[in-house]
């Protein structure tokens, strides 16, 4: 089956993703073959789009980008019993900048109600991140995190679901997101020089966990802040991480945590205690635009595209 996507066919700047139309076979053992409402812009995109991961990551071109999605499940595959034609999900997959895509049924589920598709297409990629980050942690009730990032998509889910578990959560980030953070239910303070010196005045019996999602050279407080780089999981800075001895999550293979995840993130969208920041909703055909926009960075949210 045909659908229209938007492709890149070289490595370069936005203007390289341009429309196109590639094949969609029928859904394989376990598959679903679904139509994308909306996908969510993420950081890897970018990269991907741009070369700086072709050494890491070679694609072969033409390459259509998106790893996760919202939509309408139009086929299912043999084995798939608990998701049928016409339900509305979402959650992780390849390949999303396009009208349908195949997505791996064990990597979906139900959109809750009252959830649309943009704030649906929002979640997946940030909420598995988050989630992971706190079970490699080993996070538990009455222990208090450090955030690094937490006003950003992953650091604004992690602080919810550390809240959850019980966790007293401090965050980091800037000067003009430090109101969004404390609206979550944590402490927050910002970057900067005196950092350890301000999270031991919100902290005075210690810190248990650190996570980074920031990549904002942190690392170093971090491990003095805790006096152990095993108590230190970074998502964004598998350099300084490796300088530190802290350990890097870069996610996927038996790692994924999506199902777990989408429940979780479900479950505080049921007890109304889900926040989350979209900062544009833009047309599939302006996905350049949509990259630009995030490479000039100082976005308030995720940017949505919509087939």
């Amino acid at each position: 089956m045909r659908t229209d996507v938007i492709a890149f066919a070289q490595y370069g700047t936005p203007d390289v993703l341009e429309p196109a139309a590639t094949d969609v076979p029928d859904p394989g053992p376990g598959q679903v073959r679904i139509r994308v409402r909306a996908t969510g812009v993420n950081p890897l995109d970018l990269k991907l789009r741009s070369g700086a991961m072709a050494a890491f990551m070679p694609l072969e071109l033409p390459h259509v980008p998106g790893l996760e999605l919202a939509g309408t499940i139009e086929a299912t595959g043999p084995g798939v019993r608990h998701l049928v034609p016409g339900a509305a999900v979402f959650g992780l997959a390849s390949h999303t900048y396009a009208a349908l895509a195949l997505a791996d049924a064990g990597k979906l589920a139900l959109i809750p109600q009252g959830m649309d598709f943009p704030q649906a297409a929002a979640l997946p990629v940030a909420a598995e991140a988050a989630w992971r980050a706190l079970e490699e942690l080993g996070l538990c009730a009455g222990q208090t995190l450090l955030i690094h990032g937490a006003a950003g998509g992953v650091g604004t889910l992690a602080v919810q679901f550390a809240l959850a578990r019980g966790a007293r959560v401090i965050g980091t980030a800037s000067a003009t997101d430090l109101s969004h953070v404390t609206d979550l239910g944590a402490a927050a303070t910002t970057y900067g020089t005196g950092l350890a010196e301000r999270v031991r005045g919100l902290a005075p019996g210690g810190v248990d966990k650190i996570l980074d999602t920031s990549g904002a050279d942190v690392l170093g407080d971090s491990v003095e802040l805790t006096g152990n780089p095993g108590r230190v999981l970074t998502l964004a800075d598998p350099v300084a991480a490796q300088a530190h001895g802290v350990r890097f999550s870069p996610g996927g293979g038996a790692d994924d945590r999506t199902a777990d995840a989408l429940t979780t993130v479900s479950a505080l969208h049921d007890k109304a205690r889900l926040t989350q920041r979209i900062h544009q909703v833009l047309p599939l055909a302006q996905a350049a635009e949509a990259h630009r926009t995030v490479e000039a960075g100082h976005l308030n949210g995720k940017i949505i595209l919509t087939p």
